[in-house]
């Protein structure tokens, strides 16, 4: 086998692994509230605790997971932390099994299994560059996305599906299948980076990871326009059932039928990427994520005058579509400034403070929402796409020609 085949047999090898992680995070993410309310008969506040309980880790844990994935292996990183994923699964199964799961026990170990899903998140970015040459990751990334975005789209239905006609158990047992056979193809792939990162003082590598990210002209107002529109697409995600159900009138299939086409735009534009790769300027791919953002909120603002449901549609198809161009060409970008021995560090900061915006933009949701209702709140969400787009807009970024080259 030539080296070139050999190489593009490791990466679809760790591809197809990716995709079997990412569905098994997605119908374990979905699975959990399912259980919590149909088994568990939860209050909405104790399944919002719960939601909260499972997005904590990204918090609390993404810069401790980005500092030890620049300390050891890549590859033990990744089957480190999904092994973590499976085996909490396994757990849930068995306690199930064994009629002896309960709420709290289901929240602590949704907790363990999002820890393993941050580890990986952070890991992921730095094992693409081991794999594929410079010039074909733009492409490699892209390919990630879609794997992501076809388990996003498929896996919260799976997960409905599996448990409204087996039951609880084998929703389970498929995410468990589905992490175990991820391990074993990740496995067989060597994830080996030239030359150890020596150790060092925890807090002078945490000040390394944050100065770089935050000082790089590069990924500085990556990371601020992610926040923006991480803080408006939650603001906008809160509001949004209630706002669906009084301002225009959906029932629960049509605004099941709505987040649909928000799955669809993000298959879309990951099978969209590679396309503009080979035909756009980097800088002006940059701006295709914030871009579709801003027409996505285009869409939604014109329903709060014209209620009619295809708006709607269009807003979510461009939600979806965007941030998935855009989630694959920053990763390119992250991968190509960043120096190796920092890139899980980097990855968590910024995994960090966009995660961190999600919960605000659902508070400001919820006080907005209640002091004047949810069609301002769909009007706020929109002014904070509007400077998003601005603020990548205003960086020299646009106007990068191609990816650029680390000092």
């Amino acid at each position: 086998m030539s080296s070139e085949n050999h190489a593009n047999w490791r990466f679809r090898r760790f591809a197809v692994s990716n995709l079997c992680a990412q569905s098994a995070e997605q119908i374990g993410l979905a699975a959990a509230p399912i259980l919590a309310v149909y088994l568990f008969r939860a209050t909405p506040s104790q399944t919002a605790l719960l939601q909260m309980v499972q997005s904590l880790p990204f918090l609390l844990l993404a810069i401790p997971a980005g500092v030890l994935a620049d300390r050891v292996s890549r590859r033990r990183m990744v089957l480190g932390s999904e092994l973590v994923r499976a085996s909490a699964f396994g757990v849930i199964l068995l306690l199930m099994e064994a009629r002896a799961l309960d709420l709290i026990t289901l929240g602590t170990l949704g907790f363990i299994g999002a820890a393993g899903t941050v580890a990986y998140s952070v890991t992921l970015p730095g094992v693409t560059p081991l794999l594929v040459a410079r010039d074909r990751l733009p492409t490699a990334n892209s390919r990630l996305e879609l794997a992501r975005s076809i388990a996003v789209t498929a896996g919260p239905s799976i997960a409905g599906l599996l448990f409204n006609a087996l039951g609880g158990e084998p929703t389970y047992a498929i995410a468990m299948v589905l992490s175990m056979t991820a391990i074993g193809l990740v496995a067989t792939v060597p994830l080996h980076r030239p030359g150890q990162m020596p150790r060092r003082h925890l807090v002078r590598e945490l000040r390394e990871g944050f100065r770089f990210t935050f000082t790089n002209p590069h990924l500085r107002p990556v990371l601020f326009t992610a926040v923006a529109f991480n803080a408006s697409w939650f603001m906008l995600q809160a509001s949004f059932v209630p706002y669906a159900q009084q301002t225009l009138g959906l029932s629960a299939a049509g605004v099941g039928t709505a987040m649909s086409v928000y799955g669809t735009g993000m298959v879309f534009g990951a099978l969209l990427t590679p396309f503009l790769a080979n035909r756009l300027y980097f800088g002006a791919l940059v701006l295709v994520g914030p871009i579709g953002g801003f027409i996505g909120a285009c869409f939604m603002t014109a329903s709060v005058w014209i209620s009619a449901t295809p708006l709607v549609w269009c807003g979510f198809f461009f939600f979806g579509a965007g941030p998935v161009v855009w989630a694959a060409t920053t990763a390119t970008l992250r991968q190509a400034v960043t120096p190796d021995s920092l890139i899980g560090r980097v990855s968590a900061v910024i995994t960090t403070f966009t995660f961190g915006a999600r919960p605000i933009g659902a508070l400001a949701a919820a006080i907005v929402a209640a002091k004047w209702g949810t069609s301002t709140c769909i009007l706020a969400a929109s002014a904070g796409f509007t400077v998003q787009l601005l603020i990548i807009l205003s960086s020299r970024l646009r106007v990068l020609a191609g990816i650029p080259v680390t000092d």
